[in-house]
């Protein structure tokens, strides 16, 4: 782990993950600034051994539509776990995936089909049968969705993250 502590880190993610947006005169456009820098930095500290935790809290962070480039730093940051770490901490973010941007989810989700195996992806079907009807019923209407629109529509991801089996 490249940071000393997790927890702290974890919180600085989300909240400069509240990223300023277009039109907001709270803050001023130096802090606006000095959020963003810090938003990408904190995803730059990641090499990929910081496990689900890590994960969750990336998923996590993607909290605004507009990331200005920032977002990027998240999803590079994902690619470099391990499928399996990548696959528990989506399913520990299930319900975040449901209240982040639908852009957002979309993407982490396309992530998970496009870096994990058949057999990680099997997992990830055995976890979500685990999880409360409510969570497990949303996330398998957000995953239609997404096969319904563009970020799981295509040959590489459609069908590949099934909450029921066939």
């Amino acid at each position: 782990m490249p940071f000393g502590d997790f927890d702290a880190w974890r919180r600085e993610l989300l909240w400069t993950g509240e990223l300023v947006q277009d039109g907001d005169i709270s803050v001023s456009d130096k802090e606006a600034g000095h959020r963003y820098d810090r938003y990408v930095a904190l995803a730059d500290m990641v090499d990929g051994t910081e496990g689900p935790a890590a994960v969750h809290a990336l998923i996590a962070s993607l909290q605004v539509e507009q990331g200005y480039g920032a977002h990027e730093a998240i999803y590079g940051a994902l690619e470099q776990f391990p499928s399996q770490d990548l696959v528990g901490g989506t399913i520990m973010a299930a319900a975040d995936l449901l209240n982040i941007p639908r852009d957002h989810s979309g993407q982490v989700l396309q992530l998970l089909t496009l870096l994990g195996s058949t057999d990680d992806l099997t997992t990830f079907t055995a976890a979500c049968s685990r999880l409360e009807p409510e969570l497990r019923a949303g996330l398998a209407a957000l995953i239609a969705g997404h096969e319904a629109d563009e970020w799981l529509a295509d040959e590489r991801s459609l069908g590949r993250l099934r909450l029921t089996r066939d």
